[in-house]
């Protein structure tokens, strides 16, 4: 565990104590109250796998993968009949795996997304370039998605290459984008891959804009331990002289900043699951966060499958948060949008914020991390950039420590991060 980040959780939740992930959980959620609460979708398939890549998946079985949409229609009645009436969510996100090779079952996973929730900003869905094709966008049309983000990684065959992946006739993608819209089209990216450089980033970002994207996502390249990739990562002084370059290269162009790795040509784009007070998730590894807990399905297909069967969450890990770690948790993401609004925070939590962390905001003024205007925290081009530097500490410290675990067992006894 990184002395960095558990100096810092001790600091800021006023505790020896660790976050304590239990075997248990509750066959019924409590969101009935939550407010702004967004929905995911997790569809764990993949006709190929890519080395680099973190999340729960596996190889692509046609009848496997049916087998799955059936438990995932189930948990979705399951925790949607714990609520009389519809329940508005902000969103809907599908993400994985390749949410795509399970098309044809999209329609029906969405009508009972639409039996139980009022969805009041759109759904997305992540696509691999080669499933951007005429046949596959008509029918995400007709599912009612409105938003999608295509895994570029990048245009330079070099560094796909790289990545692991194969070539891919990006033409053909561009003209399927051009023949139906969407109301977000976002391409994700991979920064701080070696030998990688400012023109690359600039070439990739300028292409997506020019051929159907009005959003585009940089994300840094992370080291996971349990990964089969190779790739050695890039220093901290290139890592952050790179995404200074590309920041401010994003903003000359006027481009709108939304998040710490997110850039958008239009004001209106938008695509990230990840910045909701509240959420649920379902499907394998699926997280569900609410006010006072947070909880992880298990990345097991057969377990997941196996305890929708039987009527149950699969639920593999929970905690119950103190009110200082939910303060945590909700800063650390909220932080993610680049700015964090006191009046929201008071909202949320009944208490005013510099009364919890004044001090903390004080420091972060005078060492420059984020400007204050009328109760709004908004960070500095520096802020951003030690804020990825700590979400890069954050994720091997706990996320890799957890999932790694989580991929070796379906139910662990408990962890302490």
């Amino acid at each position: 565990m990184s002395i960095l980040t558990t100096a810092t959780r001790m600091w800021l939740t006023r505790s020896l104590k660790p976050f304590v992930f239990k075997n248990e959980y509750d066959n019924v959620l409590p969101y009935a109250d939550a407010k702004r609460l967004g929905l995911y979708i997790h569809i764990p398939f993949c006709k190929s796998i890519c080395p680099f890549c973190p999340y729960c998946k596996e190889k692509y079985v046609k009848e496997r993968c049916q087998d799955y949409v059936d438990h995932l229609i189930s948990e979705i009645q399951l925790v949607g009949n714990q609520y009389d009436g519809k329940k508005l969510a902000t969103s809907l996100y599908f993400g994985g795996g390749t949410p795509a090779l399970a098309i044809d079952r999209l329609e029906e996973i969405v009508d009972a997304v639409n039996d139980h929730f009022v969805i009041t900003e759109g759904i997305g869905l992540e696509l691999h370039p080669d499933n951007v094709t005429p046949e596959n966008l008509a029918k995400l049309k007709k599912a009612g998605v409105t938003k999608i983000s295509i895994g570029i990684q990048s245009f330079q065959s070099g560094l796909l290459k790289t990545l692991g992946r194969g070539e891919t006739d990006f033409e053909r993608v561009f003209k399927a984008l051009k023949d139906t819209k969407f109301e977000t089209v976002s391409m994700d990216f991979i920064f701080a891959l070696p030998g990688q450089t400012f023109e690359d980033l600039k070439s990739d970002i300028e292409t997506a804009f020019s051929n159907g994207a009005n959003h585009v996502a940089i994300y840094p390249f992370i080291d996971f331990t349990f990964t089969e990739s190779d790739i050695a990562p890039m220093s901290k002084k290139e890592k952050r002289k790179l995404l200074d370059k590309i920041t401010m290269h994003c903003q000359s162009k006027g481009y709108g900043r939304d998040s710490i790795w997110t850039f958008s040509k239009d004001p209106s784009a938008r695509y990230s699951s990840m910045t909701r007070d509240n959420f649920l998730g379902f499907g394998c590894s699926a997280t569900s966060l609410l006010r006072g807990q947070f909880k992880i399905n298990t990345f097991s297909v057969d377990e997941y499958s196996k305890r929708i069967r039987q009527g149950l969450m699969p639920t593999s890990l929970s905690i119950r948060f103190t009110e200082r770690q939910r303060m945590i948790y909700y800063l650390f993401w909220t932080a993610y949008s680049t700015k964090i609004d006191s009046v929201d925070f008071e909202s949320f939590f009944g208490e005013k914020l510099k009364n919890k962390y004044g001090f903390e905001l004080w420091a972060a003024k005078k060492l420059d991390f984020v400007t204050e205007e009328k109760g709004t925290f908004q960070m500095t081009l520096k802020g951003a950039f030690y804020y990825h530097y700590y979400e890069n500490y954050y994720t091997l410290s706990y996320i890799d420590k957890m999932w790694g675990i989580m991929r070796r067992e379906a139910f662990p006894d408990g962890i302490s991060l």
